[in-house]
């Protein structure tokens, strides 16, 4: 795709399983990655991945639900990797009860990860892309903010706040030459969706029936994330802005 070759690229939950996928296709593409993440040895084998294979990257220690650590966080990413031109966010967390099973302190758990650690991120990154008047968010969601998802009551709603908060900072800033997207993956295979498995009971019938459900009969893995979030991120997306695409084998198939 075009346009990434040694752009800066910020992406949070970088150590995980669609975090890292995400990270080691830019640097594939040519950019400079900085991997955040609040696990540091993740990060670091993330980023020395990279550098194994070529690229550029760099780990950085970040726990975006405190602003804190976002703002040093990204004053080292400026100060080692240059202006930031692409964020995608995607580090997330969940447990997986009933709603009415679940404790105010679960909420605000759940909130301050999922949902302010992203405004976190666009509220220290923004700034420096309205100076330049480019940039490209790409916001990592879930299909449970488009149709819901049981016992995931408190994630699909800060899920979908995602979702409608990024179509409006694409109104707001789209005259400052900003994008701002949204990918929502499906049931993938990461450590997130091992622990969704252990929490309904019965992991093998519960992966069944997904599997079952998906019409393209596999459930997805991290590598089937970044192709579209390379795209939202690349100059070929550079008229689309504000719209939420679904990676998800066809299990939703939302307008």
């Amino acid at each position: 795709m075009r346009g990434l070759q040694a752009k800066t690229v910020v992406v949070t939950g970088g150590g995980g399983g669609i975090g890292g996928a995400t990270c080691r296709r830019f640097a594939a593409a040519g950019a400079k990655v900085a991997v955040l993440d609040r696990n540091l040895d993740a990060a670091k084998v993330t980023a020395e991945a990279i550098e194994t294979s070529g690229g550029t990257a760099l780990a950085v220690a970040c726990d975006i639900t405190r602003r804190e650590d976002v703002d040093k966080a990204v004053a080292d990413v400026v100060a080692r990797l240059g202006a930031i031109d692409i964020l995608v966010n995607n580090a997330g967390w969940d447990i997986f009860k009933p709603f009415t099973k679940t404790q105010p302190l679960d909420w605000e758990r759940l909130i301050a990860i999922n949902l302010t650690g992203a405004l976190h991120m666009h509220h220290a990154v923004l700034p420096g892309m309205i100076a330049r008047r480019a940039g490209r968010i790409v916001n990592i969601a879930s299909d449970a903010a488009r149709v819901g998802s049981s016992g995931e009551a408190v994630y699909a709603a800060c899920k979908g706040g995602l979702v409608s908060f990024s179509k409006t900072i694409a109104r707001e800033h789209a005259r400052h030459g900003i994008t701002v997207n949204v990918v929502c993956p499906g049931p993938t295979d990461t450590a997130l969706f091992a622990d969704y498995k252990e929490g309904a009971g019965d992991p093998i019938k519960l992966e069944e029936a997904f599997r079952r459900a998906i019409p393209l009969g596999r459930i997805g893995q991290p590598d089937d994330l970044p192709g579209a979030i390379l795209f939202f991120a690349s100059d070929d997306a550079g008229y689309i802005t504000g719209q939420v695409l679904s990676v998800s084998g066809g299990l939703t198939m939302a307008g």
